[in-house]
């Protein structure tokens, strides 16, 4: 077996992804992204650009916030992953996401999951930002829809209430 072929041969790779313990079989340097969407059908994580610029398949790994289409499978392993999906609980949204929907932040939904996880980022290291800090928490992800004011909006609600995670 050369090295090129040894290479290009699936490993298993483990990691916890919303409270779950996974083990998949992929490429190591196949995306995060595909194998989230394709092997784990954890479809809200969205592909947008494919080249880490607008944020919709953003998740959090081990608490930061990654651009998934970046991240080469084998470097999540042993990681702890949390994707759209793991926020909600027990069939009801999570606070912040319920803001999104009632602000009008979320409109054709290509953006929403990752703009949702950047703002819990946000929120849970500065749970009172003012609004030049959502901004700029906010800045890797790019919305084609709603200009940005819901979006907004739906963070000052969540960070007013004080109920964003």
């Amino acid at each position: 077996m050369t090295d090129s072929s040894r290479n290009r041969a699936k490993c298993e790779i483990s990691f916890t992804v919303n409270g779950k313990l996974e083990s998949v079989h992929a490429y190591p340097m196949e995306r995060l992204l595909d194998v989230l969407r394709h092997e784990l059908g954890l479809t809200g994580t969205k592909e947008g650009c494919g080249e880490g610029e607008c944020g919709s398949c953003s998740v959090l790994i081990d608490g930061m916030l990654v651009n998934s289409c970046l991240i080469p499978a084998l470097q999540a392993n042993g990681a702890k992953i949390v994707t759209i999906e793991g926020l909600a609980s027990d069939g009801r949204l999570q606070f912040l996401q319920q803001s999104f929907l009632d602000s009008g932040g979320a409109q054709c939904g290509i953006c929403t999951p990752g703009m949702i996880l950047a703002s819990v980022h946000l929120l849970s290291k500065k749970p009172r930002p003012t609004l030049d800090e959502i901004r700029e928490g906010l800045s890797g992800n790019l919305c084609r829809c709603t200009g940005y004011t819901q979006i907004i909006e739906a963070v000052v609600e969540a960070a007013t209430k004080g109920a964003a995670t």
